[in-house]
């Protein structure tokens, strides 16, 4: 029976597929991305789809996107643009909570508009979280809405979220035309404002949390102590300490001046630096690393001592951990010697609470501290074993080329709107931008590569086989006759509304691409059994995918803030149910306006 009938096998062999890889995406007992290589492989082992259709998706338009504003938004954080940026989102935030959420929420989906969601709100998470610190707010009435921002932010442009990429390549392939960059730019900016109006109105339903668990941890590690010596004759010579910090970035904390040896509380941030002064200061890991790296600048530390080191290999920045018990707590570092007796020179310190004193020589160590080591790998081996440290581990922090920010900033600019402009198409525009972003050196090949997030990429390119499989199949027209049957004299907002929410609901347990590309080509499919244009069906389902704010494991960036707010699960559904309803609603009605030539503003009476 089933041999005379291709087209049903098809159509059962789909849906078995379909069903193992719903289960797989939602119980997550594998990663999304081996989920949709084992469906892609599915499908052609079943002779649903051939190699050709299989492999499209790896040379498909959202792939390259994707993966290019991946490297793209990594280079804007390797030359702390966007670590300046949310800097000063900050600091615009006041002192209240309405100030801060109005300030914030848009400048945050601005932000997020084009590089991925995720990296601004990790980005934003510590600086909002020292906000609600050093102006006694609860952080749990300021990170919901910050999340909330950077997803509807990726409304804004076609390219900052990889359902509407996907959702553009189902339109092409259908034959309607595609999407401009900032096509669905003005239901971006109406959800935006009705965010961030919802959130100002409705923030009592906000839980009062201060967030200090976590809190110390997610801010405070990776704050060292560390001198810095103005190298005579370099590029910081004879210029003011202000010029210096706006260069090297505003996280770096300038506690003390020396000059000639002798504590100076008479210079300023006007005052100009000069060769072998010394700068006391505290500053993360990656801009401990930067300074290091700064021509200008060196640790102090190694300039004074670095020659007498001896061993093999190029020297490195390692670090270690006092271990309980250890017979150097309470002595300091200038009476350890560390380069005479372990052949390495402590050139930071960490410590999670408790005074160091002035000088990093004359800190006593305590339990638990974490020194930052610079010496020769060959060296380190008695250090490894030695029982008064844990941990010998190389230095986490990369170096911010601050330098090249506004050079990055250009590049971001001229891609955009070669996209936008069409002079080039947009696949190759952000291909190009991201090239010459690792060209111009504003960030090296091995970082460009880990900016790339693999499980996105891959799962992208596995779930646009899906799609075609769906269409080929029948399935999608199977299912859209039966739905559209159902809305045949629904009017278009309703049958909108419908897919809307059929994607809000179905992408919490799974991804908005694996959504939209299950989803897509149902919608295109009900779109011309209604012999209505496909655009706005489509646009809403990936819309439903991308803003449903309902549940944390909805967007992997509600994820980030659960513990540092300290979030239950009914706080999301308190928030973001009545949200997502406004929502779905302002979607469907600007998209019917945009695509139906529905009207813009409602009629009253």
């Amino acid at each position: 029976m089933l041999a005379a009938h291709p087209l049903l096998w098809s159509q059962l062999a789909f849906a078995l597929i379909l069903a193992g890889g719903l289960y797989l995406f939602i119980s997550e007992k594998l990663r999304i991305d081996v989920t949709a290589m084992l469906i892609l492989l599915a499908l052609v082992l079943t002779g649903i789809l051939d190699e050709k259709q299989a492999l499209s998706g790896f040379a498909s338009e959202p792939a390259i996107i994707v993966a290019s504003v991946f490297v793209i938004s990594g280079a804007l954080a390797a030359t702390g643009v966007t670590e300046h940026i949310g800097v000063w989102i900050g600091r615009a935030g006041g002192r209240t909570e309405w100030r801060t959420i109005a300030v914030v929420m848009p400048l945050v989906a601005l932000l997020a508009s084009f590089t991925h969601h995720v990296m601004v709100t990790a980005m934003m998470l510590p600086l909002l979280l020292k906000h609600a610190r050093d102006h006694h707010l609860p952080a749990s009435r300021l990170l919901m809405p910050m999340s909330l921002a950077a997803s509807l932010g990726t409304t804004l442009t076609l390219v900052s979220a990889p359902a509407f990429l996907l959702a553009n390549d189902q339109l092409q392939r259908a034959g309607a035309e595609g999407l401009g960059i900032f096509a669905i730019t003005p239901i971006g900016l109406a959800l935006v404002v009705v965010g961030t109006g919802y959130m100002l109105v409705a923030r009592w339903l906000l839980p009062k949390r201060s967030g200090e668990r976590g809190e110390d941890d997610y801010l405070r590690l990776g704050r060292f102590r560390t001198e810095l010596v103005v190298i005579p004759g370099g590029q910081w010579c004879t210029r003011t300490l202000a010029e210096m910090q706006k260069a090297i970035g505003p996280s770096v904390q300038v506690l003390g001046w020396l000059r000639d040896g002798v504590p100076r509380t008479d210079l300023t941030a006007a005052s100009p630096l000069l060769g072998n002064d010394v700068l006391l200061i505290e500053a993360g890991a990656d801009e401990l690393m930067s300074l290091h790296e700064d021509p200008g600048l060196d640790l102090n530390a190694i300039a004074r001592f670095g020659e007498q080191l001896s061993g093999e290999g190029h020297p490195q920045l390692v670090q270690t951990v006092v271990a309980p018990g250890s017979e150097f707590i309470g002595r300091s570092i200038r009476e350890l010697d560390f380069a005479r007796q372990f052949h390495a020179i402590v050139v930071g310190l960490w410590r999670r609470s408790g005074p160091m004193g002035g000088r990093l020589s004359d800190a006593r160590l305590q339990e638990g501290d974490l020194l930052v080591l610079w010496g020769r790998p060959s060296r380190f081996a008695e250090l490894a074993t030695h029982h008064g440290f844990l941990l010998l581990a190389p230095f986490t922090g990369e170096a911010k080329r601050r330098l090249r920010a506004p050079l990055a900033l250009a590049i971001l600019a001229a891609t955009v709107l070669a996209a936008a402009t069409e002079w080039l198409p947009p696949p190759l525009a952000f291909l190009l931008g991201a090239v010459a972003m690792v060209a111009t050196g504003c960030i090296d090949v091995k970082q460009a590569y880990r900016a790339i997030d693999v499980r996105i990429f891959v799962m992208i390119a596995g779930v646009i086989p899906l799609g075609i499989a769906m269409e080929q199949t029948g399935t999608a027209d199977l299912l859209a006759t039966g739905l559209a049957q159902l809305v045949a004299h629904w009017p278009p907002l309703a049958v909108l509304l419908v897919m809307f929410t059929a994607a809000a609901l179905l992408t919490q347990p799974m991804s908005d691409s694996a959504t939209v590309a299950l989803l897509g080509p149902v919608a295109i499919a009900l779109a011309q059994v209604l012999d209505l244009p496909p655009t706005p069906f489509v646009v809403c389902t990936a819309l439903g995918a991308v803003v449903a704010f309902l549940t944390p494991i909805g967007h992997h960036g509600n994820l980030l803030i659960l513990g540092p707010g300290q979030y239950r699960f009914g706080d999301f559904l308190r928030v973001g149910l009545p949200l997502t309803v406004v929502i779905g609603f302002v979607s469907a009605w600007m998209a019917r306006w945009l695509w139906l030539g529905g009207p813009l503003l409602p009629a009253f009476g």
